[in-house]
């Protein structure tokens, strides 16, 4: 087992994962990436608004904190108190982190989907998100690929996303 005291000098990453089909055309959801809503374009298929990138997001910092939001914690939210905005989500795993003493030095996505295209939308995300973490621009970053065909996700039926942070200890 690592000494305590050295491996708080270091910075620790996790990756985070989520993915989701995309709703039926008839069904009025809107799709929302990032917390900013996508026009033109059905909705996610799942319990809350399916925001894939913010799960990936909560997911990644799960990874550090070892307390799972989406889930048991997530559903109790969305179905049992119809709390559906994932920002509500991510905010529960940021306090976890913030328990740790941490702080996110930097945040990396990469995004599958076939539908919308993303390159013109990823300013507003990244702008988004930096703004719901409290982050500066240059430490947001979003990739994207169409996944030319050869998956689900490649061939328009939902879309995927990566998240890789790093944090630090916060300096006492």
């Amino acid at each position: 087992m690592p000494n305590e005291s050295k491996q708080n000098n270091y910075s620790v990453q996790a990756i985070g994962q989520d993915s989701h089909r995309f709703v039926e055309r008839s069904d009025p959801k809107v799709l929302v990436l990032g917390g900013v809503e996508i026009k033109d374009c059905p909705g996610l298929a799942g319990n809350s608004d399916a925001d894939v990138l913010l799960h990936a997001l909560t997911n990644a910092i799960s990874g550090i904190t070892c307390k799972p939001i989406l889930g048991t914690i997530a559903d109790e939210l969305c179905l049992d108190h119809g709390i559906t905005d994932s920002k509500v989500y991510l905010e529960l795993a940021l306090a976890d982190l913030a328990d740790l003493n941490y702080e996110i030095l930097h945040i990396s996505f990469t995004v599958q989907a076939c539908r919308p295209k993303l390159l013109p939308l990823i300013p507003e995300i990244r702008k988004s998100i930096a703004k719901i973490i409290e982050l500066n621009l240059e430490q947001v970053m979003i990739t994207a690929t169409s996944g030319e065909g050869l998956t689900d996700v490649g061939r328009g039926e939902g879309i995927e996303a990566f998240c890789v942070i790093s944090v630090v200890p916060i300096a006492e």
